[in-house]
């Protein structure tokens, strides 16, 4: 007989392959379009095997989201420890423009932000206070650097973090409509030397390299 902690693991492994599942549907065919009779048929089970695990399929897409938020917000949080603010909003840029170049259905979370506005509102709630978090982390970044002299205190840290997020989606977005010809990491780049730019405190920006210097090595890039 299998032990208890076996088939756990295989029951979560073959929860987890649903939702893989499922997102595939959802990206393909939208929530309307997604039934749980065609992410059975698309995942080779019977519906009774999705309804084993989830009790429908608002329930699956919910978990679905859910485990890509979580996965989201893990590889944010991994990429900006040990860095002050402004390398860790290039970090938080980079992991959006990763994923958004990425094979894994990266206008998943985009494409159903919009949907959900008017078909479901668990989801369009879940996916609100995603945004939220995310904005209130760039938030806590900012003024933890205005705290400690590294960004100017007369900027409102709730505005930027507002202005960052709105960016970066909006650039997803023109990324995913035009990828041939939207440049989505060069236009992160001049963004983001704009941005921080004009955040860095007097004292933090002459101590600086220009990037002349620092492309020619007159000077010390690293703090």
């Amino acid at each position: 007989m299998q032990s208890s902690a076996t088939a756990g693991t295989k029951g979560e492994k073959s929860r987890r392959e649903l939702m893989a599942i499922a997102i595939d549907c959802f990206a393909r065919f939208g929530f309307q379009g997604s039934s749980v009779d065609r992410i059975a048929r698309m995942a080779g089970v019977t519906k009774g095997a999705i309804y084993y695990h989830f009790r429908d399929k608002e329930d699956l897409l919910a978990a679905a989201v859910a485990d890509r938020i979580a996965a989201f917000e893990a590889r944010v949080q991994h990429a900006c420890e040990g860095v002050d603010a402004d390398q860790a909003l290039r970090r938080i840029a980079e992991v959006c423009v990763e994923h958004a170049e990425s094979n894994d259905h990266p206008r998943f979370i985009i494409t159903l932000m919009v949907e959900a506005i008017e078909t479901n509102e668990a989801i369009s709630t879940q996916l609100g206070e995603m945004m939220r978090r995310f904005r209130g982390y760039v938030r806590n970044l900012i003024k933890d650097a205005q705290e400690r002299d590294l960004f100017r205190t007369d900027r409102d840290p709730r505005a930027v973090a507002a202005g960052y997020v709105s960016w970066i989606l909006g650039a997803e977005v023109q990324f995913y409509q035009d990828p041939q010809h939207f440049d989505f990491r060069a236009a992160m780049e001049v963004f983001l030397e704009q941005l921080i730019s004009d955040l860095r405190s007097p004292a933090r920006s002459e101590s600086m390299p220009s990037p002349a210097s620092a492309e020619t090595g007159d000077g010390d890039a690293r703090r």
